[in-house]
């Protein structure tokens, strides 16, 4: 057997083990009474070490650098899946076993602490747990910048957005940071010679509501023998791009709070779903880093499903799922309510326009946390800080503040840029699909998601990680990532008209 062909057969059963883990995570997350958590970190930690051992063992060393001589022999795939294997390598063997060990238990039981401290609004019962969490990735953040020869915070980052770097992140964040208060300002001014939005008449049981989302997957290309929906205090989507497992959460006061988180999370499953399937155990097969995966789950979301199109589509449903009439169940209103500017504490309740400045705030305060600029004891204080730097609001409380993520307390520091970014691609994406196939918006009124679907499978889903999010995008739109859509699509649905 070839040394590419051995590399092969190893990362089929790391992929393997992977997905037990995060169907497990899945678990943990939706299913396990809290007296479980002791027993599910030793059970988590124990599979990670296995798959960091399956990288670190020396001789995957070797068939890495046996296999480069045999890629004349590979075809572009191949070639592709040999360079995501050793870019993997390398974050693998930057660590010890004991240090992955370490970092995967204390992130299970933050986690689970945090389940309690954010209703109490305590950050005090958290800190300890958290502050092992911290210690734990700055370690781990020195040593894979040491290999990576980068500095700590875009080490981590690299994990969720491979090649990307602070310095473009800043880049684009400093230019949104000049553009979205000025457009904020035009849009809530724009609002006040509007009729106010009203929310339709509840309540909204919760099986009612839960039935609708299952119609709004279906609707969307989900397939229910191949995933399934539950509840979680954050939501999610997770499991295997054969069995994806969504969740949300309810309020009996409002229903479109989770019917767009439904649908936020079934994009980002469709994605995996979506993924070459001829791949699926190896690195090639696998998605192309965070802000591409949140390019599917706010182009589902944002772009398609806060469009006056699929709110026509959606109306009658939610009509008769709740026996809805007057004046807040027209659709002149619904799209008032959706396209509402209005800052909020909440960053998963936000509007397209403040969203941006949410991420940007954690984007900063993480990486000071990294880089020891800031310590846990300052960080309720600069988080209401930033929030009214930002938003010009305070939240009354950490719950609403800096307990309302789950990301730092579960150790996945770096992810938050991916939000924004993947924002922006989704609406370069959506806009190429429409020019592409101009019979999208009339599909998505009619409830057919099927062109849409049709065209991010074969421009985005398909190619798995074969290319680079640059040039998967460039090949998609024409472009790289280009701020400019981004905003032209903002000017257009919160100004024009």
């Amino acid at each position: 057997m070839s040394a590419y062909r051995e590399l092969e057969s190893c990362f089929h059963r790391l992929y393997a083990l992977r997905n037990a883990l995060g169907v497990l995570q899945w678990d943990m997350a939706a299913m396990m009474p809290a007296g479980g958590a002791a027993a599910r970190a030793e059970q988590m930690a124990a599979l990670q070490v296995v798959c960091h051992g399956l990288l670190a063992d020396p001789a995957v060393s070797d068939l890495l650098d046996r296999a480069e001589g045999e890629r004349v022999n590979l075809d572009e795939w191949e070639a592709a899946n040999l360079a995501e294997m050793r870019r993997q390598w390398v974050h693998a063997t930057a660590l010890d076993a004991r240090l992955v060990e370490a970092l995967s238990k204390a992130a299970v039981a933050c986690e689970q602490v945090w389940r309690k401290a954010r209703p109490a609004a305590d950050f005090s019962m958290i800190k300890p747990a958290l502050a092992e969490v911290l210690r734990l990735v700055r370690e781990a953040a020195a040593a894979k910048a040491a290999k990576l020869n980068c500095a700590p915070y875009d080490a981590l980052l690299d994990e969720y957005e491979p090649g990307g770097s602070s310095a473009e992140i800043d880049a684009v964040f400093g230019e949104l940071s000049k553009f979205l208060p000025e457009i904020r300002a035009r849009a809530i001014e724009k609002q006040a010679r509007q009729p106010a939005p009203v929310l339709p008449d509840g309540p909204f049981p919760i099986e009612k509501q839960r039935a609708l989302g299952e119609q709004m997957m279906r609707a969307l290309g989900f397939e229910f023998d191949h995933g399934r929906l539950d509840v979680s205090l954050h939501p999610f989507s997770g499991g295997v791009p054969d069995d994806a497992r969504i969740t949300t959460r309810y309020a009996d006061d409002d229903f479109t709070h989770s019917l767009m988180g439904v649908i936020h999370e079934t994009g980002h499953a469709l994605y995996e779903r979506g993924l070459p399937p001829a791949w699926r155990h190896q690195p090639v097969g696998q998605s192309r880093g965070m802000s591409l995966h949140e390019s599917q789950s706010l182009l589902m979301e944002m772009q398609a499903s806060r469009s006056r199109a699929f709110i026509e589509f959606m109306l009658p449903m939610a009509r008769a799922a709740f026996g809805g009439n007057g004046r807040g169940w027209d659709a002149d209103n619904f799209q008032r309510l959706y396209t509402r500017v209005r800052p909020g504490y909440i960053r998963v309740d936000a509007d397209e326009v403040t969203y941006p400045a949410h991420v940007i705030l954690r984007y900063r305060l993480e990486r000071a946390l990294i880089g020891g600029d800031l310590t846990l004891d300052d960080l309720p204080g600069a988080w209401k800080t930033g929030m009214q730097e930002l938003l010009g609001i305070a939240p009354p409380d950490d719950r609403q503040g800096c307990l309302q993520d789950i990301h730092w307390f579960e150790g996945a520091f770096g992810y938050f840029p991916t939000y924004t970014l993947g924002a922006m691609t989704a609406a370069q994406l959506f806009d190429a699909a429409c020019r592409a196939k101009a019979e999208i918006p009339a599909a998505i009124r009619q409830g057919n998601f099927a062109p849409l679907l049709g065209w991010l499978r074969e421009n985005v889903h398909g190619h798995g990680s074969r290319l680079s999010t640059r040039e998967l995008l460039t090949r998609a739109t024409g472009r790289p990532l280009d701020p400019a859509v981004f905003k032209r699509h903002l000017e257009t649905r919160y100004l024009a008209g």
